[in-house]
């Protein structure tokens, strides 16, 4: 744990403040000097005191083009130094800022930005013809930002919006008008059913959000941080936007999520999150490396160290204490090996390490809690801020999602569903009243359309989604993502898995191989032709996915047990057909998809 952060002295002044515009005043101004935003190698850095001088300008710039109270600022950008920038501009004129993600079609931007109603959006060289298709068929859309180099015909770069401002607009005035119920972002869902909807956050919410999150993570103006999850998403846009401004910890921009391990080792963070398939990758990728250790002593000990862990682990879940000869041992691990271990791959500084966003298999959160990572789930929704329930720092409790988060309020509807009340339940979606009345009731409460049950101490545990789960032929309720968690902890080769099962006989499933461990795999068995669509036709994989479902399957109730599946020659990436932008499986679209092979399976 590091010290600075754990023991960081008073409360951070930034989190009284009425807004997150003056939250970022507060915080800019007692940090002028130290690190804000980075990248890599420190090609680029930002103090706070830079980072609020290029606020003002851009904010001036965008009050040039027209940009006011009320208004809306798209961002199509990869995680760079210019998303802070543009983000907090916009918030600092009453505006409401929203993020794109990048792997969106233009079809699918033109509905964002025709709902928010958006006449600014800042890009990028990598999207600007897709903005621009965008800007062709939107009226309301009359200015694109580009970021990155020199302007083309029709755009603006960022450094003639900063010079454009005018000397008379009266920044400070601007934000100080700012109001706690004015939106401080859009977050579009992921669309898993349907059309996305505009979730409307406003600063009261944010500022909720940071005040319950600072019970928990403790950050200071020491801390360190990665960005590297898309920011349309509110995991992310929480962890390394707002957090910033809400405590002073400083932030490394990834621009590239497949080089996010990388980033570790160089920034060691204090914070981290990461969706389940991040862990189970990294998880994976431990598991190799370690058994191709040329050393059969280190390999050994190692195990030795991991399985020690286990122990310790399984025994204090259990509630007991660590038998003398037991801890003695541990402790010996712990210096020898598992310190180095979570040193090598930059999680060694973490005060703690967080998933969330989709269920994870318990085996993995084991796994690094063995290792001594302090890996702990957590829920939350888009609708409240990203808040909800949270596993504390020494109190992680496997296979649930902690106890309800400071200031909110949770409890259980008849049919299982969890309700929650707060100060970071969303103001409601936009353009769509007649949803956000369905979501929130009449006394608060938003439902939340997960299944839930709680445990003797208030421990909440996900079950899954209300509306995914299956029903078979016979009326058994079963969770698919259980099922599917099962199967994927089965074997480091499984990608992703859809369990199919509802109104059926039994369950089946559609299986994906991971395509960074297949071809390992393939290598380690001669097997020349490394493509996914040859390795699924290839009888060693089918037989070790046989013996993985079969391992996966021990650990589930006969009925709730997969009996056939179809190995896919293909890859499913997130923002495609098959998965959302934040790796959630879109269910309906996949089994339509994929009916023919479904199909065959019930034969």
């Amino acid at each position: 744990m590091p010290p600075e952060t754990a023991d960081r002295g008073a409360r951070p002044q930034a989190l009284d403040a009425p807004t997150v515009a003056a939250a970022f005043q507060v915080t800019a101004a007692e940090n002028a000097g130290a690190n804000a935003i980075r990248t890599r190698d420190d090609e680029v850095s930002i103090s706070w005191g830079e980072y609020a001088e290029r606020v003002r300008a851009v904010a001036a710039g965008l009050a040039a083009l027209g940009v006011g109270r009320g208004d809306t600022v798209g961002i199509m950008l990869t995680n760079r130094p210019e998303f802070h920038l543009a983000d907090t501009a916009a918030m600092h004129l009453g505006a409401t800022p929203f993020s794109v993600y990048n792997t969106l079609t233009a079809e699918q931007i033109e509905f964002l930005v025709a709902d928010a109603g958006c006449r600014v959006v800042f890009t990028e060289a990598a999207f600007l013809a897709t903005v621009l298709a965008v800007r062709d068929a939107v009226d309301a859309l009359e200015h694109v930002v580009v970021v990155d180099g020199e302007a083309g015909e029709g755009t603006i770069s960022l450094a003639e919006l900063e010079a454009m401002g005018e000397e008379g607009f009266d920044f400070e005035a601007a934000w100080r008008a700012v109001e706690p119920g004015d939106f401080a972002t859009l977050i579009y869902t992921s669309g898993t059913t349907g059309p996305p909807k505009g979730v409307q956050l406003t600063h009261a919410n944010v500022m909720a959000a940071f005040n319950s999150f600072d019970e928990v993570l403790r950050l200071s103006s020491d801390s360190r941080l990665v960005s590297w999850l898309p920011m349309a998403h509110i995991a992310e846009r929480n962890a390394t936007h707002y957090a910033p401004i809400a405590f002073g910890a400083g932030v490394t921009c990834c621009p590239d999520p497949r080089q996010v391990v990388a980033y570790l080792t160089e920034v060691r963070p204090h914070w981290f999150f990461a969706v389940p398939r991040v862990w189970e990758k990294l998880k994976a990728a431990l598991e190799i490396g370690i058994a191709a250790d040329p050393d059969p002593a280190r390999q050994q000990a190692v195990d030795r160290a991991i399985e020690l862990g286990r122990q310790k682990v399984e025994i204090e879940q259990g509630g007991g204490d660590l038998p003398a000869d037991l801890a003695a041992e541990h402790a010996r691990a712990e210096e020898q090996v598992l310190s180095e271990l979570r040193q090598r791959v930059g999680l060694d500084q973490l005060l703690i390490a967080n998933v969330g966003a989709a269920p994870t298999p318990r085996e993995t959160i084991e796994f690094f809690l063995a290792m001594g990572v302090p890996l702990a789930e957590l829920w939350g929704l888009s609708e409240t801020t990203g808040v909800g329930s949270c596993n504390l720092p020494g109190a992680i409790r496997l296979g649930t999602v902690g106890p309800a988060a400071p200031g909110v309020e949770l409890k259980l509807a008849d049919d299982g569903e969890v309700l929650m009340r707060g100060g970071t339940v969303m103001a409601g979606y936009r353009n769509a009243p007649e949803k956000t009345a369905e979501a929130i009731d009449s006394e608060g409460w938003l439902h939340t359309g997960d299944v839930g049950e709680f445990d003797a101490d208030g421990y909440l545990r996900i079950v899954d989604r209300k509306k995914e789960l299956i029903i078979n032929a016979a009326g058994k309720n079963m969770s698919p993502a259980n099922i599917e968690a099962k199967i994927k902890a089965a074997s480091p080769l499984i990608g992703q898995v859809c369990a199919v099962g509802d109104n059926r006989p039994y369950n089946v499933a559609l299986i994906v191989l991971d395509a960074d461990v297949a071809p390992v795999f393939a290598q380690q068995h001669g097997i020349e032709d490394g493509s996914l669509e040859q390795l699924a036709a290839e009888p060693a994989i089918r037989a070790e996915i046989d013996a993985a479902v079969e391992r996966g399957n021990a650990g589930l109730s006969r009925v709730e047990q997969v009996k056939k599946f179809e190995l896919l020659p293909r890859e499913w990436l997130p923002g495609g057909d098959e998965l959302t932008p934040t790796m959630k499986l879109k269910r309906r679209p996949i089994e339509r998809k994929y009916e023919a092979e479904i199909e065959r399976l019930y034969a």
